[in-house]
């Protein structure tokens, strides 16, 4: 081929190059450029306006937030703060709160362990700790489940204060510009103030303070290092952790927080070996746990708008006596620990009362620590052989006498024909061994000769509020009744015919105020004519002394009683006293079913016993207010009686009678001179 002109030998022409664009660029990275500006832009622009959104959320919650002194408080109801007979706090009922507090009124200790269990940043963040949350979101990422949460202390009291416990996203969205106006409005010692005052911290305590005096019955101001860990500990879970609940659990989380105050350096490692080695314990009142029954009674008992509706704190003064919650406990758990077979589902209850009916402790069931239910003051049971009490009484009050003689025979009314325990018969006895072998068919007899009006009222009379059965049966206690209604009755017979109805309010005021807004324990009356209550105590010492009540009675002391066994023996009673106290004992099946070899004077009367040595050890015996009768006088003049069914021989005539076929019963005039022994 020929060469051109000009052109070089050995080389052939090449493509035309292509010229790159002036900017330098690529069609693909201006396209990238372009997609990554508009993301910027849009999320600029998102951001923006979810800046707005925040702020004026943040403005909106900053122009509604009242100042902190009307925040510190934020109970619904308020709380009932129960007194002892001598002034000591004894149990706390509704939601306790032990007065508004700051961070410089409480132990420095206090703020270190809260500062270490829940917000180490604390006066370093905005409300809002984004270093804690990343924290938190690695933590529960490397363990596979939250264990660990990134709320700040200011988000908390959001929550508590203003919002409420849902684990919704809409929750935690509000919380964020609530927490921020929060930070805004309020310094950090507001926020912390309203923290102190406002967590629940588990039994019914809400603050620190309210806290600290129901599980160590002191003011947060003097908290220890190991007390303090403790309260700390209860935020995470607050009736998980309550010592009064499980103290071991307590104080197991209380040293994960002292762990952690070691770690932030709020303690030296002396500290937290100290701390170790003597963890926090309950109040002596906490760790007893004394008087849950009685306090539940007493919020029963009492006005509702004084306990269990309350809007105020109230402070109630009771007749709750510890010693005596202490010795019947003890009781109950000797008998049967050593009497009572491990597998046994049966019940006890106590009811300990001074005579004049104030109530110094009760035992609504063997375990006081189990259940809410008071078988003392709440269960209703057949009363038994205890109702017999009132049928006696009522026949003295009409002019029996506690040495008259009577028939223990087979005795038909109507269609029922009562039997006495064991099925025999003993013939002519006196009233006073009638009652103390606790004989039915004389019961039945004596209350259908006196009149089953009588005995009803005479039950009134004494103090049993609770629907008595119509019919002749009503002898043998079928009738239900409380154990405290009965031992109140029988209150009556121990203070010689005076009222004993039950009663533990003795003052009642709103915390603070100098007068009391009510007051108990007033004038008592007469119920029983004290020759009468005089005779029937004697007739129930004869029940401790020679009848059916002889395991009741402690050595070397005087005691009047009545044993009561319901039939299949479903309920077994036993309830007596001494010059200075009265004890009801009830024992039974919660379901019902009959309790295996036990009878009123069998484990309850050892219960009672138990009772009385613990409540009188060591103080001397003193008498019984009984009237011991007069044996029966021998006329001077010709006795003139008349014979009839009840007595034995006329038993025996209208016995003869009815064989001979007389359809009436016949009534025998017997004339017998003493002095001429004809």
């Amino acid at each position: 081929m020929a060469r051109r002109k000009g052109e070089k030998p050995g080389r052939k022409p090449g493509p035309k190059p292509v010229r790159a664009p002036a900017d330098g660029q690529s069609w693909l990275d201006r396209a990238i450029r372009a997609v990554v500006l508009a993301l910027v832009g849009l999320t600029l622009r998102v951001a923006l306006g979810v800046g707005l959104i925040v702020a004026a959320a943040v403005g909106v919650a900053y122009s509604q937030l009242p100042p902190v002194d009307q925040l510190l408080d934020g109970r619904d109801r308020g709380s009932v703060t129960m007194l002892d007979r001598k002034g000591d706090v004894f149990a706390w009922r509704g939601e306790q709160f032990g007065g508004a507090i700051r961070p410089g009124d409480v132990s420095p200790h206090l703020i270190d362990a809260i500062l270490a269990a829940e917000d180490r940043r604390f006066f370093h963040h905005p409300g809002i700790d984004i270093r804690g949350l990343i924290r938190a979101a690695v933590v529960n990422l490397g363990a596979g489940r939250v264990v660990q949460g990134g709320s700040t202390i200011t988000q908390q009291v959001a929550k508590n204060v203003f919002l409420d416990d849902s684990r919704s996203i809409d929750r935690k969205l509000r919380e964020i510009p609530l927490a921020l106006a929060m930070e805004l409005k309020y310094d950090k010692d507001d926020i912390l103030a309203l923290y102190l005052n406002r967590v629940f911290l588990g039994a019914g305590a809400y603050g620190f303070e309210a806290a600290s005096q129901r599980y160590f019955g002191k003011s947060a101001k003097f908290l220890t290092i190991p007390e303090a860990a403790m309260l700390a500990g209860l935020l995470k879970a607050p009736s998980r952790f309550a010592p009064t609940r499980d103290v071991a659990s307590a104080q197991a989380r209380a040293d994960v927080v002292l762990t952690a105050m070691a770690a932030t350096g709020r303690i030296t490692p002396e500290h937290l070996a100290r701390a170790r080695a003597e963890p926090a314990t309950l109040s002596a009142a906490a760790a007893a746990r004394a008087g849950g029954h009685f306090a539940d009674w007493v919020m029963e008992a009492g006005p509702v708008y004084l306990t269990r509706a309350t809007r105020e704190d109230v402070v109630i003064r009771t007749t709750f006596d510890p010693a005596a919650q202490r010795a019947a406990e003890a009781a109950v758990r000797a008998v049967f620990e050593n009497r009572v077979r491990p597998d046994s589902k049966a019940q006890a209850a106590v009811v300990v009362m001074s005579p004049d009916g104030a109530v110094r402790a009760v035992v609504g069931g063997r375990d006081p620590r189990e259940g809410a239910f008071n078988r003392a003051t709440q269960a209703l049971r057949q009363t038994g052989s205890l109702f017999k009490t009132f049928v006696y009484a009522a026949a003295l009050e009409r002019g029996a006498q506690p040495h008259e003689v009577i028939r223990d025979a087979p005795l038909t009314i109507g269609r029922w024909s009562p039997r006495n325990f064991g099925g025999e018969f003993a013939g002519p006895v006196t009233l006073t061994e009638a009652f103390a072998r606790s004989i039915n068919t004389v019961a039945v007899r004596l209350n259908e000769r006196t009149g089953r009006e009588r005995a009803r009222a005479m039950a009134r009379k004494l103090g049993v509020t609770s629907p008595i059965a119509d019919g002749a049966a009503m002898a043998l206690g079928v009738s239900e009744a409380t154990l405290i209604e009965m031992t109140g009755a029988y209150a009556a017979f121990a203070s010689g015919g005076l009222d004993g109805a039950p009663w533990a309010i003795r003052e009642i005021r709103v915390r603070g105020a100098a007068e009391p807004l009510m007051t108990g324990g007033g004038p008592r009356r007469r119920v029983l004519d004290d020759r009468i209550a005089g005779e029937m105590t004697w007739m129930m010492g004869e029940v401790v002394r020679n009848g059916t009540g002889r395991r009741a009675a402690p050595a070397g002391r005087p005691v009047a009683g009545k044993t009561g066994t319901t039939q299949a023996a479903r309920d077994a009673w036993f309830i007596g006293f001494t010059a200075d106290w009265v004890v009801g004992v009830w024992m039974g099946n919660d379901d019902n079913t009959p309790l295996v070899g036990v009878t009123g004077g069998g484990l309850p009367a050892e219960i009672f016993r138990e009772t009385v040595e613990r409540l009188e050890a060591g103080s001397p015996p003193r008498p019984l207010p009984e009237r011991r009768p007069a044996a029966p006088a021998r006329p001077a003049g010709p006795a003139v009686a008349t014979a009839d069914d009840d007595t034995l021989l006329g038993a025996i005539v209208n016995d003869v009678a009815r064989r001979l076929g007389a359809r009436e019963p016949v009534r025998l005039r017997i004339e017998y001179d003493y002095e001429k022994n004809d």
